[in-house]
């Protein structure tokens, strides 16, 4: 598959790093030498100089060849530029990152699709959902549901009261057996495990499961974490990312938001129905204090500083707040967010592509997500008639090291699969997978 993707910033270089290690044929576009020769000598890609928007450089890049053309600079109007251009000159698909939230309406996607422009990739709004999910179950530190709720992916960190601590994953399940629930990593300081049955379990282990509907609430209780409802939610910051979050949230929840920018005001004051807006610097306690921290039910601290968001989310963490959200720019920083206190640290730019990245897949794909932190993806795959995983048990399928079937969705019926269960043609399989996986699952899912 030939993918040339224009801008080598955190979102094309991510996609890159993603894409490499898949026999991908890459060639990254990007008018910044220092940044391209930093990628080359780190990932097996093919880069090009050049401005992504000019017609010689894309033929030199070879566009009319492409399966895929993913415009992701930090400039709209070159992605929609070099998108429509990458069409008229043959590529099969085109993706363009922009900011506007307009664009994202039925009229105007329908319009950008008719100049060649098939998708529409909007990091801040992306952002904002995922936001949504983490708020609307708040003692879990992640959330991704499958099929609207009948399977749920769900995080959350072993504290010091939870009956879990020093037990295998087989005593776990023989203490619950009429949940239907399942560990499928556990992150452990900067270790990935894929658990076993005679895994221990530790404090401090951030573990994902994967659980029926009916058994969520209770997995969380016995996790010793409190299911607290949330209704009082303080945002700070006046970045795009706030006042859309605030806009998304504001309906539902109790919305306060700090900002002290004059001209960020104004504008979250005139589009904002429901939330409290405040001036004041959210980088002081004592302003945070004043205006109710400990009262909060969550704090999602949206600046553009990475490291304004995490201090004032400790000092949230201090004050009681049980719900902290964090924005960050270093994608390093996504690893360290259990360990410092903070719920859950989130980087728009990995979002995006990450939601992008579903597109290049070769498998018949309905959903995927990356877990923070870990180096590996949930992916649902539908099982296709041909497919020689059916009419076998589990247990008999030769299936990657790296990576197992976490849950199935057969129709209306929800599954935490076992060895002996068989696939049947048009199941939805949600497999978990270490990235070095991913290439033989898609072989195996084709």
């Amino acid at each position: 598959m030939k993918i040339v993707i224009a801008g080598a910033g955190d979102i094309g270089s991510h996609l890159a790093k993603l894409l490499s290690t898949e026999q991908q044929d890459i060639i990254l576009i990007d008018s910044n030498k220092e940044v391209l020769d930093y990628v080359s000598k780190r990932l097996d890609v093919l880069t090009i100089k050049g401005d992504s928007s000019s017609i010689d450089v894309l033929q030199s890049a070879g566009v009319h060849k492409a399966d895929l053309f993913l415009a992701v600079t930090t400039s709209e109007n070159n992605n929609i530029v070099s998108s429509i251009l990458a069409k008229k000159l043959g590529s099969k698909q085109t993706i363009a990152r922009v900011n506007k939230l307009e664009y994202l309406c039925k009229e105007q996607k329908e319009i950008f699709s008719e100049l060649g422009v098939d998708k529409l990739i909007h990091p801040v709004s992306l952002a904002a959902s995922e936001i949504k999910r983490l708020i609307e179950l708040g003692s879990v530190t992640d959330n991704f549901e499958f099929e609207n709720g009948k399977i749920s992916l769900i995080g959350v960190t072993l504290r010091s009261d939870s009956v879990f601590i020093g037990r295998s994953l087989r005593e776990i399940d023989e203490m619950y057996p009429d949940m239907d629930t399942r560990p499928i990593a556990i992150l452990r300081g900067q270790e990935t495990i894929l658990p076993r049955s005679n895994t221990i379990v530790k404090q401090n282990d951030h573990i994902y499961f994967i659980s029926l509907k009916k058994d969520v609430e209770r997995l969380i209780k016995i996790m010793g974490r409190k299911s607290t409802p949330i209704n009082k939610v303080m945002i700070i910051g006046g970045t795009d990312l706030a006042f859309v979050t605030a806009k998304m949230l504001e309906e539902d929840y109790q919305v306060t938001i700090v900002e002290k920018t004059k001209s960020e005001l104004d504008r979250l004051i005139d589009d904002l129905n429901e939330a409290l807006i405040i001036k004041g610097d959210a980088s002081n306690a004592d302003v945070l204090r004043e205006e109710g921290l400990a009262g909060m039910d969550a704090f999602i601290a949206l600046s553009p500083n990475s490291e304004t968001n995490i201090i004032t989310s400790l000092m949230a963490e201090q004050e009681g707040v049980g719900k902290t959200i964090a924005l960050v720019d270093h994608p390093d920083y996504t690893r360290i967010s259990q360990h410092i206190g903070i719920d859950t640290l989130i980087n728009k730019k990995l979002i995006a592509a990450n939601n992008i990245f579903r597109f290049v897949r070769k498998g018949k794909i309905e959903a995927i997500t990356s877990l923070h932190g870990v180096d590996a993806e949930i992916i649902e795959y539908i099982v296709m008639p041909n497919n020689k995983l059916i009419n076998k048990p589990l247990r008999q399928v030769k299936f990657p090291k790296n990576a197992i079937i976490a849950g199935v969705i057969r129709g209306e019926q929800s599954i935490i699969p076992t060895g002996d269960f068989v696939l049947q043609p048009d199941d939805r399989t949600i497999v978990f997978a270490v990235s070095n996986s991913i290439s033989q699952l898609e072989e195996i899912f084709r």
